[in-house]
């Protein structure tokens, strides 16, 4: 009876198997050109839970907008019930209608302020910019040093850095409103100025945090996929901040 010879499948077997991996590291490359690639097959292995760069940075901006949303519906209550405290009243002994609203003047340094938050949300888009340079991606996965964090760090420190300018000109607008004896009880428009301001600060103060988290991913996540979406994400609730405090401080400089 004639022998039968199996076809050898040993090499193909191999070398399918290294096509579906990297060079031994166990993660396929970046594929995505948002993450450093070029961008079809980015999403393996949905079925097992594993998403690729495209789908993890997806689902990380979903999660930054409805958190904003959130703070956005706090907001929006808040500028609403100044808008009805502003228009109401008493009538008088004489039966005259008399408002009660009593306009608080902005401080000059809520200017500079504005412009200061401005100046940092162009700090921070630089450094989002920087983390999706595609060649300077591939390099820094391939091992080739760390090109996208060292232009990075830079743009991330100054944008920290004027977010604290922004919250110590904040504490200065108040301190000179009380200076001036306008203090959060003096009367309704006092109590918005710096319940406003206030919880704006708290909100800022939060994404001085985020970016001090982000600037300590930089060093200890050995996964560029991940420093990328840290990065952007805390961009992303930055550029909200930013935006929001534009529409916060025109209502209080033009609409008391």
């Amino acid at each position: 009876m004639p022998a039968t010879v199996t076809p050898n499948r040993v090499e193909p077997d191999r070398r399918h198997h290294l096509e579906d991996h990297d060079n031994g590291s166990g993660r396929r490359p970046p594929t995505d050109k948002r993450t450093g690639g070029g961008g079809d097959n980015d999403n393996w292995d949905r079925s097992r839970g594993n998403y690729g760069p495209r789908e993890r940075l997806r689902r990380a901006r979903m999660g930054v907008f409805f958190a904003i949303a959130s703070d956005l519906m706090f907001f929006v209550a808040i500028v609403s019930t100044f808008f009805v405290n502003q228009s109401t009243g008493h009538i008088n002994v004489y039966n005259q209608y008399v408002n009660d609203w009593t306009p608080t003047a902005v401080p000059r340094i809520l200017w500079f302020n504005t412009l200061v938050l401005l100046i940092s949300s162009l700090t921070m888009e630089m450094a989002r910019r920087q983390m999706f340079r595609e060649h300077d991606a591939m390099d820094e996965w391939l091992g080739l040093g760390k090109p996208i964090t060292r232009r990075t760090i830079p743009w991330l420190i100054a944008t920290i850095i004027l977010g604290l300018a922004f919250l110590a000109g904040q504490w200065t607008a108040w301190r000179q409103l009380a200076a001036q004896h306008v203090f959060f009880r003096t009367n309704q428009s006092s109590h918005f100025f710096y319940l406003i301001t206030g919880v704006h600060a708290v909100h800022l103060f939060l994404g001085i945090a985020i970016l001090i988290a982000a600037f300590t991913g930089l060093y200890l996540s050995r996964q560029l996929e991940t420093r990328q979406i840290i990065v952007d994400s805390a961009s992303w609730y930055w550029h909200a901040m930013g935006l929001l405090w534009i529409f916060l401080f025109a209502l209080l400089a033009f609409c008391q």
